[in-house]
């Protein structure tokens, strides 16, 4: 079970910009995401290549946590909001669920939960 703290820090690290950081010193080596039903990428190198990616994808990715993290034995889940600046184009808000399972203080899956209607494309 991952510490307030620890989860804390996290959202400062997401917070402040450092998302790369962030899973490279949260994650598991083999942790792995999942967009919705999307089949889960597995592997923490591969996942800082896809958000290489998409941080490439756009002129600023900006987030910020609309509540308060819920953490209970293993489980986390966190409510964020992503403002998405395209380098053509107006932005567009993300609100989405970030649901997590920790071991110890690395996040070992996550799956977050977001209307794609939101993303204007």
């Amino acid at each position: 079970m991952p510490t307030h703290e620890t989860v804390e820090t996290f959202m400062a690290a997401v917070e402040s910009g450092d998302y790369i950081g962030a899973i490279e010193r949260f994650y598991d080596p083999a942790a792995s995401m999942q967009e919705n039903n999307d089949p889960p990428r597995a592997g923490r190198d591969l996942l800082v290549e896809g958000e290489r990616k998409v941080m490439g994808a756009f002129k600023s990715i900006v987030a910020r946590r609309l509540a308060p993290p819920l953490i209970g034995a293993e489980l986390v889940a966190i409510r964020w909001a992503f403002v998405f600046t395209p380098f053509e184009g107006p932005p567009f808000e993300l609100d989405e669920i970030a649901f997590q399972t920790w071991r110890g203080e690395r996040i070992v899956e996550e799956k977050f939960f977001y209307d794609p209607k939101q993303m204007g494309r």
